[in-house]
């Protein structure tokens, strides 16, 4: 910074003081948020695993069961859940999942469910289709919005709209490490494995198994959404955590890079007047 006086780094030194107090506050705020999100994390999964559990039995148990949701068939067309954030300071949060359902998709026919603005706005502007822009700001989604969802994307899958679903989002690992995942949803694909070895199960279903089934699967979709959804809000929160902080770190060293820059810049200053007015003298 060499002929830059005084006055300039000291502006430069309030900015960043200033900087330092939002990210620091930022910082606070997503922390408050986590506590929150992680509890939401831990509060889905036991639905979750009970809807698994009964799916499993039911497939797993019955020889000659079989169901729409189970047939794989020819894929012509995809459909993709992308749950990102709605605003950015969170590092790779968004970016990552993007690139991850960028690089599946490619080549293929593919549409996608944004949940989040970020992921509205990105893929529109990719040019890729859109199914739904109902879900703009994942903040809003609620459980039931999940349900409706899946019980949505239910009969498109069996109305043969698409072939294949999926889930993009970022699984919440710990607060230094969130992985942006891809979860196969449709057709269910754990079916055969589990029918292979079946063997006769002392639960009775009402009306019959496969009303059972078909009526189940639905609300497990749901229940996964809602789950992801989670693991993403926790991620978010997490990784703008970290973001935020990091940004704290760096403004307290650029802070401490330019005091000692004004202390030299003062020094060199004071150090030419004394020489002024020793040679005036």
């Amino acid at each position: 910074m060499a002929g830059v006086s005084t006055k300039e780094i000291k502006n430069r030194i309030r900015s960043m003081e200033s900087t330092k107090q939002i990210t620091k506050a930022m910082e606070m705020v997503a922390a408050s948020k986590l506590r929150r999100a992680q509890a939401q994390v831990l509060s889905s999964r036991p639905y979750f695993e009970i809807l698994y559990t009964a799916i499993r039995d039911i497939v797993g148990t019955n020889k000659e069961f079989s169901a729409p949701y189970l047939v794989k068939r020819p894929v012509k067309k995809s459909a993709y859940i992308v749950i990102a954030g709605d605003r950015g300071l969170a590092g790779g949060y968004n970016s990552n999942v993007f690139k991850q359902v960028m690089a599946q998709i490619q080549g293929k026919d593919a549409a996608v469910l944004p949940i989040g603005k970020k992921a509205v706005d990105y893929f529109k502007a990719h040019h890729i289709p859109v199914l739904t822009e109902a879900n703009v700001f994942a903040e809003d989604v609620s459980i039931g919005d999940c349900f409706t969802m899946a019980k949505t994307l239910c009969k498109q899958y069996l109305a043969g709209e698409f072939d294949e679903l999926y889930v993009a989002y970022t699984n919440f690992i710990s607060v230094l490490s969130q992985v942006p995942e891809t979860l196969p949803l449709l057709p269910l694909q754990y079916a055969q494995t589990e029918k292979a070895g079946g063997v006769q199960s002392d639960m009775l279903y009402e009306p019959d198994s496969t009303a059972v089934f078909e009526a189940i699967v639905p609300e497990y979709l749901g229940g996964v959404l809602y789950g992801a959804l989670c693991e993403s809000r926790a991620s978010e929160q997490a990784a703008r955590r970290t973001a935020m902080d990091s940004a704290t770190q760096n403004a307290d060293e650029m802070i401490g890079e330019l005091s000692l820059q004004f202390n030299r810049a003062r020094q060199a200053a004071i150090t030419q007047e004394i020489t002024e007015i020793v040679a005036g003298s």
